[in-house]
């Protein structure tokens, strides 16, 4: 089956504006299921969780949901399902964690390929602690990770790893890399934000300890989730209040839940099970069947835009196996693009996007322009974007 591309469309407020949306790495638009879900849930009623009235009641089940969802979503356990404000936030709350058994002399590695989130928090750890930081670098001829490069020894601690470059779209052998890091003792720490937005998640198939991901790229609201065992995260522990709960995965949420957050979110996953659902089954099986079904509709609308684009363009993507994410440059007039594509009613930014290390690895001028395809791009909105270009390079 496929994905009926202009019926999804319908449920997407924001659409109507005739706006062609390609800025989905930073975040995508939202579905009015989600939209109303977290309205429900404010309007209640609603108080702190519990369950001595409805609106208590309300509250719990804001946060079982959330679990039950992103349990199916994640492939992990209920139980190893972490809210956190933002995978940023979660990141570094865990560098902080983790660090607190880490010693003078112990390793980290980290990677070139990733957004700065998966990096900062665990050089700054690493520096408090007295580590040393080990690098995967790039391969610039294919822009893929260099595993040549991959240093691991007895005092190897964490290997933090990107599942698929916010910017090249690259996705590296999470697997394999995953078992060369147990194979030293070392945990395995996976930013998903952008693989999750599309491909289908298995963190226990990836070989990832812990993995988080961001449902406002995925058509949600502005929040971040880590997955993990439960098991694992028992041997974690976090600074907290006294009071706070110790079991996990409450453990590691500080203070309230943003129970309409929650809501929110899980609507997000059941919105994603709808998009080709197949011959229905569990929520993860239409999940599996939905997202299969997504890659195959991006892969095709990549496609489309790479074949469409000129000489004038660079392309920096050339991993072979990547997101429907395009970064290219434009000889220096990546932000007159960026303006004249607006004014067209095309939302495409131009920047580095956080990808530091991306940038400085491969020599890439900053700013790039950054081309994300999401559920709702259609072909009509990737036809009208190389209009667009062809137009300004002209």
């Amino acid at each position: 089956m496929a994905i009926d591309v202009a019926a999804l469309r319908r449920h997407f407020p924001s659409l109507s504006s005739g706006i062609a949306f390609f800025d989905g790495p930073a975040g995508t638009q939202t579905p009015r299921p989600v939209a109303d879900a977290i309205a429900d849930t404010l309007a209640g009623p609603l108080s702190n969780r519990g369950t001595g009235s409805p609106s208590e009641l309300n509250a719990e089940n804001a946060v079982a949901g959330f679990r039950a969802a992103y349990a199916d979503f994640l492939g992990v356990p209920a139980e190893g399902v972490v809210h956190g404000r933002s995978a940023t936030q979660l990141t570094y709350d865990f560098s902080r964690h983790l660090a607190k058994n880490w010693r003078e002399g112990d390793e980290i590695v980290v990677s070139r390929l990733d957004h700065d989130a998966n990096v900062r928090p665990w050089v700054q750890a690493a520096e408090r602690a007295g580590m040393t930081v080990r690098w995967i670098d790039i391969d610039p001829e294919t822009t893929e990770l260099d595993l040549d490069s991959l240093a691991l020894t007895e005092r190897t601690r964490l290997v933090a790893v990107t599942a698929a470059s916010n910017v090249l779209g690259t996705k590296p052998p999470i697997r394999r890399i995953a078992d060369l890091a147990h194979d030293a003792g070392a945990l395995v720490f996976v930013d998903g934000v952008h693989f999750a937005a599309h491909d289908l998640v298995d963190v226990p198939a990836l070989g990832a300890d812990f993995f988080v991901c961001s449902p406002y790229k995925f058509l949600g609201p502005h929040c971040g989730v880590l997955g993990a065992s439960p098991a694992l995260l028992e041997t974690v522990e976090p600074d907290k209040l006294l009071p706070s709960p110790d079991a996990v995965p409450e453990r590691f949420e500080f203070g309230t839940l943003p129970y309409e957050i929650l809501a929110g979110a899980t609507a997000a996953v059941n919105f994603l099970a709808t998009l080709d659902p197949g011959t229905g089954g569990s929520r993860r099986d239409r999940l599996t069947n939905s997202l299969n079904s997504l890659h195959d509709h991006e892969s095709a609308l990549r496609a489309r835009l790479e074949e469409g684009l000129g000489d004038a363009v660079t392309v920096h993507c050339r991993a072979a196996d990547r997101t429907p994410t395009v970064l290219m440059g434009l000889g220096g007039r990546e932000r007159e693009a960026q303006r004249h594509l607006a004014e067209r009613r095309i939302v495409a930014p131009a920047g580095s996007f956080y990808a530091h290390e991306v940038f400085a690895a491969l020599k890439l001028e900053d700013p790039a322009l950054r081309v994300g395809l999401a559920p709702y791009t259609s072909a009509e909105d990737v036809d009208r974007l190389l209009d667009g270009l062809s137009a300004f390079v002209c």
